[in-house]
């Protein structure tokens, strides 16, 4: 039984636990629907780089009701209002991107946490706090409930790893390997050595911190072997890129079949 306003994916990774996860890229509460019930632990809607928005990021949670998976979020910024108001549409694990320090991080942390703790604003009308209803257990829970993690995505983020490591509240890092590799000058190319040395030291210092690390991967062999260095949370299937490789596969054995018809 999913119990109401308490995060099942915190408490495995709390636990010690791996977490399968998802990237719901397209914006759609179809996508969102298939995942859930296929049985993905965490999905994450997409708000960097989706083209979604509050509403839409509704509709996919709605989406997910009755299954296992639990709504995580990336915020299009760190920036504590975007993250209130994704906060209130329901969402329970929440990725900052490009967050370079531990000042960052620690605005990350504020944004997320009621006071005293933080500065997210205290509303019992929103959906997360279902609409008035018995609003105070949500209220009451959720600044231990939601889940953080803050994306190592450029070489100053990495320089910093340390101090941002000591953000008691900050629960993981993220890395993102497409934009620590553009931005270590390797354009796209995250198997750069420079960009994979950069990677392992970071991973290093995560797991050893005890916090969670997680990041994202193109295939399940791929995922399987990010598990197997250490990391807990790995999101290896995205409603968009995998859709596309399907169709491509496809239409790409239509054309060899007809071709070799004629």
């Amino acid at each position: 039984m999913i119990e109401k306003n308490r995060n099942r994916v915190r408490k495995i990774l709390k636990d010690g636990g791996t977490v399968s996860g998802a990237w719901l890229q397209a914006g759609s509460p179809i996508t969102a629907e298939i995942l859930a019930e296929a049985g993905y632990e965490a999905l994450m809607v997409d708000l960097e780089h989706g083209p979604g928005d509050v509403m839409t990021t509704i509709g996919q949670i709605q989406a997910m009701k009755g299954e296992i998976a639990v709504p995580f979020s990336r915020a299009p910024w760190n920036d504590f209002v975007q993250i209130k108001r994704i906060l209130d549409a329901g969402v329970f694990g929440l990725l900052v991107p490009y967050v370079n320090t531990k000042e960052e991080a620690e605005a990350a942390v504020a944004a997320i946490s009621y006071p005293q703790q933080g500065i997210r604003g205290v509303a019992g009308s929103p959906r997360a706090a279902h609409y008035g209803y018995d609003s105070m257990d949500y209220l009451t829970h959720a600044n231990d409930e939601i889940y953080l993690m803050t994306a190592v995505e450029t070489p100053e983020a990495v320089a910093n790893i340390d101090e941002i490591l000591t953000v008691d509240r900050l629960d993981g890092i993220f890395i993102g390997p497409m934009d620590l590799a553009t931005n270590m000058g390797s354009f796209g190319d995250p198997k750069a050595e420079a960009v994979q040395d950069a990677i392992r030291e970071v991973e290093k210092k995560v797991l050893a911190s005890g916090k969670v690390l997680s990041t994202v991967a193109g295939s399940w062999a791929d995922a399987q072997k990010k598990y197997e260095r250490g990391y807990r949370m790995v999101f290896f299937f995205s409603d968009t890129t995998v859709l596309g490789a399907a169709a491509r596969e496809r239409i790409s054995s239509y054309r060899k079949f007809t071709e070799a018809k004629s």
